[in-house]
């Protein structure tokens, strides 16, 4: 795949870094808050991570591995649904490259059942920092760490266009997001679904196992289930088997 290049990731308004190796591009960027829009893209994380402190696996050179920060202009009690905006963004741009990606709630990009990227969002004094991991090249063993199975962007496509097209879909979306809610792109979540209509079994925090028909978000981004006792709301949890209905 070619090499991850600032000069060749242009996007307006938006600082652009690369850097070889790092532990995390989101940790980096946490601890550097700044007022002007940072993108930050690394060839190797050493301590990449994903939700609730999973390990991001990504062999050097063979990934898409950047974290793009901005303050975001909504009340920290809405920066919940950040996850799900950057998701569309994502999706929007990877389709017009020919990916035919699909949403995993909350956090997930998937190609079929196989996932293809996550996305994990911290924030900070009214500043987000949201970060995206996708599978570029097929890297040996790595569905058996990960114990999934694991979709590729393959060796055609550009990384740094890649990185490129999520970040002006990205920028796009947050000013949508800011402007009017996550409302706004509640209905283009929806129909990227890739759970939509299948009976779930999701693993709340507190461990405890809810099982549901998947209807679609809350007002405020959480999973809706159809359960046997009427609509529930999932705002913190992992979906850990879906079946057609």
């Amino acid at each position: 795949m070619d090499r991850l290049d600032a000069a060749a990731i242009v996007v307006p308004g938006v600082q652009v870094r690369v850097v070889e190796r790092c532990t995390s591009t989101n940790d980096l960027l946490l601890k550097n808050i700044s007022e002007k829009p940072i993108l930050l893209a690394a060839e190797e994380q050493t301590a990449g991570r994903g939700r609730r402190g999973r390990r991001w696996h990504s062999a050097p050179g063979a990934g898409v591995t950047f974290s793009l920060a901005r303050r975001i202009g909504r009340p920290a009690r809405e920066l919940a649904g950040l996850s799900l905006v950057a998701g569309v963004a994502s999706a929007r741009a990877l389709r017009k490259l020919g990916i035919n990606v699909c949403l995993k709630w909350p956090n997930d990009l998937v190609v079929g059942d196989a996932k293809l990227g996550g996305i994990l969002v911290e924030s900070r004094n009214g500043h987000a920092v949201i970060g995206i991991g996708i599978n570029g090249r097929r890297t040996r063993g790595l569905e058996a760490k990960v114990r999934r199975a694991v979709a590729y962007l393959g060796d055609s496509i550009s990384r740094n266009e890649v990185i490129r097209r999520i970040a002006l879909a990205l920028l796009e979306a947050l000013e949508t997001f800011e402007k009017h809610g996550l409302d706004a792109l509640r209905a283009e979540w929806e129909a990227m679904d890739a759970h939509a209509g299948r009976r779930l079994r999701v693993r709340l925090a507190d461990g405890r196992v809810v099982s549901g028909m998947a209807s679609g978000l809350a007002q405020d981004g959480s999973l809706q289930l159809m359960t046997r006792n009427g609509l529930q709301a999932v705002r913190s949890g992992r979906v850990v088997s879906a079946r057609t209905a």
